[in-house]
């Protein structure tokens, strides 16, 4: 029996390289899309180099879309390539809606223009809800309310992957993901941010970590944890959008205080608002400053996931929670600094 063929566009990225490796466990051929840069950005992937296909194409580009799909004729899509970062979405909108969301609109439209027999799974987001009052916890009924252009985007690319899904019986779900960080994760996420810096600090590498809003509340889960769901649910019977979370939430100011603690230092506070600071209370110092500059011009404040669906529906649920997540991470930049 020939392996089933699978197609990951941002196979670099943090959840494609998780992905890639849950599917080749499985047997699949996985092919990776990868956007042509002067630079090399593989460094997540470089260990699968000789085990997955690797192609050129861009979300952009509609052309290198449809020849690759027609040329793969895979059994799943994944479309997990997208400019990700919520806070740089706002310096580039019409970059993020170009590729976040049309780009979207250009996989489902080949795969109906080809008429290949595929499934499609469509990475949604937390930040299609936008965290408005008394929406908590937030399932796939809770309305819709993005509070970014990213937010924005990627509910084009949901709704839009539901009507191909209604229009044309595409098999195609959308998995409403919420924040999900690893070692992986990339240096300007907030978590990645947090962790490294600890790391660095207990090494004397560096003296202050520079936050935006302390207080914003996030469902934070395990990468891994998570792409297993993706893959779940093009394994189910019928297509259907499923959210998927821990059902916990905690602060910014909790994720530091963890990520220190795993690092050695225990962290106390001092001040309000902008004026808070997080210090070490053995030495005193100044370890965590709040910079405005890091606010976004419309804040998330809380975010927390009903999973219920996915646990009843699918059979999942997270593996790792808050505190092992946080433990993971901190460990993994030690080590590397080690290294």
């Amino acid at each position: 029996m020939a392996s089933k063929r699978a197609l990951i566009t941002g196979i670099s990225g943090q959840d494609g390289s998780y992905l890639a490796e849950l599917l080749l466990s499985k047997g699949y051929e996985v092919n990776g899309t990868i956007r042509r840069s002067s630079s090399f950005n593989t460094s997540r992937i470089d260990h699968l180099f000789d085990k997955i296909k690797r192609h050129y194409s861009d979300l952009t580009d509609s052309s290198s879309l449809n020849r690759l799909i027609e040329k793969i004729q895979p059994n799943e899509i994944y479309n997990l390539g997208a400019q990700s970062h919520v806070k740089i979405s706002f310096d580039v909108p019409e970059y993020t809606a170009e590729t976040d969301a049309v780009g979207t609109l250009r996989i489902l439209d080949a795969i109906r223009e080809t008429g290949i027999r595929t499934k499609f799974y469509q990475a949604s987001t937390s930040e299609m809800f936008g965290g408005m009052p008394g929406t908590a916890p937030q399932n796939e009924n809770t309305p819709f309310h993005p509070r970014s252009p990213y937010g924005a985007a990627k509910l084009y690319a949901h709704w839009i992957t539901v009507n191909y899904r209604e229009s044309y019986g595409l098999f195609a779900c959308s998995g409403i993901l919420f924040n999900h960080e690893s070692p992986r994760r990339g240096e300007n996420f907030v978590t990645r941010k947090i962790t490294k810096s600890a790391a660095r600090f207990v090494n004397n590498l560096q003296d202050k970590l520079l936050l935006g809003n302390l207080d914003a509340k996030r469902d934070w889960g395990y990468a891994p944890d998570y792409v297993e769901a993706m893959w779940l649910m093009l394994q189910a019977n019928k297509p259907d959008d499923y959210v998927i979370s821990t059902g916990e939430t905690h602060t910014v100011r909790e994720f530091c205080e963890k990520a220190f603690t795993e690092a050695g230092v225990k962290l106390g506070w001092k001040g309000k608002g902008i004026e808070e600071k997080g210090y070490d209370t053995k030495t005193n110092k100044i370890v965590v400053e709040v910079n405005p500059g890091y606010f976004r011009p419309a804040e998330v404040e809380y975010l927390l996931g009903d999973p219920s669906k996915a646990g009843k529906m699918l059979g999942w649920e997270p593996k790792i929670r808050f505190a092992e997540l946080v433990k993971i991470m901190v460990a993994a930049d030690i080590d590397e600094l080690k290294k």
